[in-house]
């Protein structure tokens, strides 16, 4: 059992049962000219997830821990785009229009590819999902039960949208879930800040927040234990 130092208190997990969640660092969403951009957002505060994110990463392939990568796009022909989706607001380009990195948001274009500094390598999961969760409408759920994962460790953006609506999804399936508060990032620094303190309200309503140093911290303490 590893236990991390995180709020409201400490997160326990079996090694052989955690799995690494990283939502949509796409394209769209964190480089400049994407999605993200167009619709009047400063994507530099996207940026500082990137080299926590992949540091995360890093502790993950170095236990052979499963990764799960999730991409938020469409089906070229928008039939699983519902129309209030699409249509919501006044941006200068919407969901499957032409941009700067191919078509907005759909599957097999540039800019719902996954940034570089996070490419998926051999053997990780990748979900391409619909919606704001990640287990709707995919098959998110059944990955994880075939792998008999209990405990998920997120990252990605944004906090308050798409991470923490997985994090609900996968509180309310029973799974033990932990945000790393540097690599998760939001367009509004004080979204971020309010998503964070909801999550570990309540005793963890939904789940537990930790630095990633904490999560570094727990693992190198537990297995240079066992190498003593």
């Amino acid at each position: 059992m590893i236990s991390v130092k995180a709020e409201p208190f400490s997160f326990d997990f079996e090694p052989g049962e955690v799995a690494l969640i990283v939502i949509d660092m796409q394209r769209d969403f964190i480089e400049p000219g994407g999605f993200g951009e167009t619709l009047g957002n400063d994507v530099s505060h996207m940026q500082r997830a990137i080299a926590p994110t992949r540091n995360l990463l890093a502790l993950f392939r170095a236990r052979s821990w499963p990764v799960i990568h999730t991409r938020e796009c469409h089906l070229p022909d928008l039939s699983d785009c519902p129309p209030a989706k699409r249509d919501r607001g006044a941006p200068s380009l919407r969901i499957g229009d032409p941009g700067p990195m191919g078509r907005i948001l759909i599957k097999g274009e540039p800019g719902a590819e996954i940034i570089a500094d996070c490419t998926p390598i051999d053997g990780e999961i990748i979900i391409d999902k619909p919606g704001k969760g990640a287990f709707y409408a995919t098959g998110l759920g059944e990955q994880l039960e075939k792998l008999g994962i209990k405990s998920l460790v997120f990252a990605g953006v944004t906090t308050e949208v798409c991470v923490q609506s997985t994090m609900r999804e996968a509180n309310d399936r029973g799974y033990n879930c932990l945000l790393i508060e540097e690599a998760t990032e939001s367009y509004f620094p004080h979204f971020k800040t309010a998503a964070l303190e909801m999550i570990r309200a309540q005793g963890g309503i939904v789940g537990w927040t930790a630095p990633l140093g904490a999560l570094q911290d727990a693992v190198q303490s537990q297995f240079e234990g066992q190498i003593a």
